[in-house]
């Protein structure tokens, strides 16, 4: 059985074995972590950090976790939204007036946050997505392709800068600089929107799954999704050193499951966490408010959308590109976080499920 470290409650005891069993599967490496009322019950790590498997996963070993970073931009714009100094109902032009071009003035801020405003596609070259100024620019620039707010097409890269530039026309800080100030630094929490090279040595580079190279490219789960017209990301892209050095709030976040959940339980907690408030409960309220629930024509599969976060059921979160989930219960006031460099494909992958799961089995003893 694999070795794992780390700590963890003897209630929950269920985790550890779940991720044990997916290193035995085959999985290179991996964390999780599951807080509750804002402490930690589950703090573990095992496997190895590169694919030739030399290297053992350490407590400090980070990777990026794709689309888990959305909801660490979304918290931000929520933030702000809390202080009164957003209003996810305004048109986004107040903040960003570039942003009115070519038939936008009427998209507002929550449909940013929302996957409804229209603009899923990423068609610069890769090399724009290091290039904030351009990348902006480009969605500025850029026409809605429905009427936004009507339906919801999954912004995988685009919403970060979307949501970002907003975060950065009211602040005057980039995201990763607002998130380090107001989120990371004052929870102690080991998460990064733009990696220094100091940090570089940590990190587990992404594995593509068995059958697949470095070139394996994102794509969308549903048989009913629509073809994608933007520029795919592979692999060697997320591996690359511009990528981490590069702000991409919706895709380039570097951290580990400990410093996901530790983030999310903001959420999970009514928006204070270890004497540290970042949200008032209406805040944190707010992101649950349900924005649209059908099917999302880029995935080609039902969705619900709240404000920056999926709903499923009575709890809400997200999912990145090759397994790496945060899953938030509120009435149980826990945040579990599943992070790993090792991919599957989409369809076959129920690993971040199977350890919510088991954090549940724990939770019933610890409520018994």
């Amino acid at each position: 059985m694999a070795d794992i470290r780390g700590t963890y409650d003897d209630l929950f005891t269920a985790v550890p074995n779940a991720l044990a069993g997916l290193l035995d599967e085959g999985d290179a490496g991996a964390s999780v972590a599951v807080f509750v009322d804002g402490e930690s019950v589950v703090d573990v790590w095992g496997g190895f950090a590169d694919a030739d498997r030399t290297t053992p996963w350490q407590q400090d070993t980070i990777t990026n976790v794709w689309s888990v970073t959305k909801t660490m931009t979304a918290l931000c714009a929520l933030v702000l939204a809390d202080r009164g100094d957003l209003d996810p109902a305004a048109p986004v032009a107040r903040y960003w007036p570039e942003f009115a071009a070519a038939g936008k003035d009427k998209v507002l801020v929550r449909h940013l946050l929302a996957h409804t405003a229209g603009l899923p596609d990423w068609d610069g070259p890769i090399e724009e997505l290091y290039d904030w100024p351009a990348a902006t620019a480009r969605l500025a620039a850029s026409a809605p392709q429905w009427e936004p707010g009507s339906a919801a097409g999954y912004h995988s890269l685009t919403q970060g800068f979307l949501v970002g530039e907003v975060v950065r026309r009211i602040t005057g800080r980039s995201p990763g600089e607002f998130f380090a100030e107001e989120v990371a630094g004052p929870l102690g929490a080991d998460f990064h929107i733009g990696l220094p090279a100091e940090d570089d040595h940590r990190v587990a580079l992404a594995v593509p799954p068995s059958s697949h190279g470095e070139d394996y490219a994102a794509s969308a789960p549903g048989r009913s999704a629509s073809p994608a017209t933007g520029t795919a990301v592979r692999v060697r892209d997320g591996n690359s050193v511009a990528w981490r050095r590069a702000q991409i709030p919706a895709a380039s976040g570097f951290g580990n499951a400990r410093s996901v959940a530790l983030v999310q339980s903001v959420m999970a907690c009514g928006g204070t966490v270890r004497g540290v408030r970042l949200l008032s409960q209406a805040g944190c309220d707010r992101a649950r408010e349900e924005q649209f629930s059908g099917e999302d024509r880029l995935l080609g599969m039902p969705v619900r959308y709240g404000l920056g976060y999926g709903l499923f059921g009575n709890t809400f979160g997200w999912g990145g590109w090759g397994g790496s989930l945060v899953m938030i219960d509120p009435e149980a006031r826990m945040a579990v976080a599943y992070v790993t460099h090792q991919m599957r494909e989409p369809a076959d992958d129920n690993r971040g499920l199977e350890l919510v799961m088991a954090a549940y089995d724990g939770l019933m003893g610890l409520r018994t």
